[in-house]
């Protein structure tokens, strides 16, 4: 088993900046000269999410990217970009500037997120959330996107 380290006693050899801006990673190295890697990240407040059944739970960033990428993971060629759809989307959740928010506002922030950077995996992810039942159901989304498209 390793032994622990002091952080307050290792000094810090490198910081930057990591994905979205909003987090330092820094490379320390402590006195016995062992290296490690601590990252440091703005906390935001708290948001509760309502959910369908009424019940409400905390707003969790990992819980979102899991769904993604278990949803939809496989139409991207990286983390990364599942990184940025998450980010994005809590971005705009802290933006609305509420403490309570029902789970349909990150349905739809996510949605609007993968019409912008990939049609298959927001037709996949649009089919669960809204529920699809039938095939008419899908042509009227496809439709919907090639109408759009057609606008842009």
């Amino acid at each position: 088993m390793a032994t622990p380290i002091n952080i307050g006693d290792s000094r810090v050899i490198e910081s930057r900046e990591v994905g979205d801006g909003l987090a330092i990673r820094r490379r320390r190295e402590a006195p016995d000269g062992r290296r490690f890697t601590t990252y440091e990240r703005i906390e935001k407040p708290n948001i509760a999410v309502i959910k369908k059944d009424g019940t409400r739970e905390l707003f969790d960033r990992e819980k979102l990217n899991t769904a993604i990428t278990r949803s939809v993971g496989k139409f991207f060629a990286s983390e990364v970009e599942i990184q940025e759809i998450v980010s994005e989307v809590e971005d705009n959740l802290y933006a609305l500037g509420e403490s309570e928010l029902p789970s349909k506002t990150i349905g739809e922030l996510v949605i609007n997120e993968l019409a912008q950077r990939n049609e298959v995996a927001y037709v996949r992810f649009a089919s669960v959330y809204y529920e699809f039942k039938t095939l008419d159901e899908f042509e009227a989304i496809l439709a919907s996107r090639r109408k759009d498209k057609g606008k842009k």
